[in-house]
């Protein structure tokens, strides 16, 4: 089996955990009425660490940005862009590593303050390399993404977000794959606000 399919179920499972995290009650007390106004929308970005997977323990720093739009009890879409562009090893002062994504992400419901999340997207990644022809240090591949983190609200609907990705760059220079990783630690701040009325 491979990695690729080891992932894949992985994130299966976490979207399984996300819908019994979902499905449990809430406690047992009378809920009181509410209001939901604004866009079902959540817009944030983060700072990024990353594997590169491009030599042995090498990793950059970089941005990541993201919008989400919610469908349907937590099932919704996310854009995501990523740029690691910072902090090069020394003997790799060429190397960027950028993609463009979009796909599926579904939000659990809050467990013990805490919301998690599990994503899968698809898109193209760009990248910078080291090379012996000058005219060549440059190429884009097909790229599919899992990953999952959870939320927590700080402040009225703005939250901090933890989360991992792992990235498929597919067919990078022959038959392998490109797996860069790694770890974006940010925040989101969602239009839709929710009055609670006794």
């Amino acid at each position: 089996m491979s990695i690729k399919q080891v992932l894949a179920g992985i994130s299966l499972i976490g979207l399984a955990l996300c819908a019994v995290v979902s499905g449990l009650p809430a406690q047992a007390q009378v809920a009181p009425s509410v209001t939901i106004s604004g866009l079902p929308l959540g817009v944030g970005g983060g700072f990024s660490d990353y594997y590169l997977d491009y030599g042995q323990g090498r990793r950059m720093l970089g941005l990541s940005g993201w919008a989400d739009y919610e469908l349907w009890h937590g099932l919704g879409i996310e854009a995501e862009v990523t740029a690691i562009d910072f902090d090069k090893p020394s003997t790799l002062q060429r190397m960027k590593q950028n993609s463009f994504k979009g796909g599926a992400i579904y939000r659990a419901r809050p467990f013990w303050g805490f919301r998690p999340y599990a994503k899968a997207l698809i898109g193209v990644g760009s990248i910078d390399f080291p090379s012996n022809d000058p005219l060549y240090t440059h190429d884009t591949f097909l790229q599919e993404a899992l990953g999952g983190g959870v939320e927590r609200r700080v402040w009225n609907t703005v939250y901090i977000r933890g989360d991992y990705e792992y990235q498929f760059w597919n067919q990078y220079f022959g038959s392998n794959n490109l797996t860069p990783n790694g770890f974006t630690l940010g925040a989101t701040y969602y239009f839709r606000k929710i009055h609670s009325h006794p």
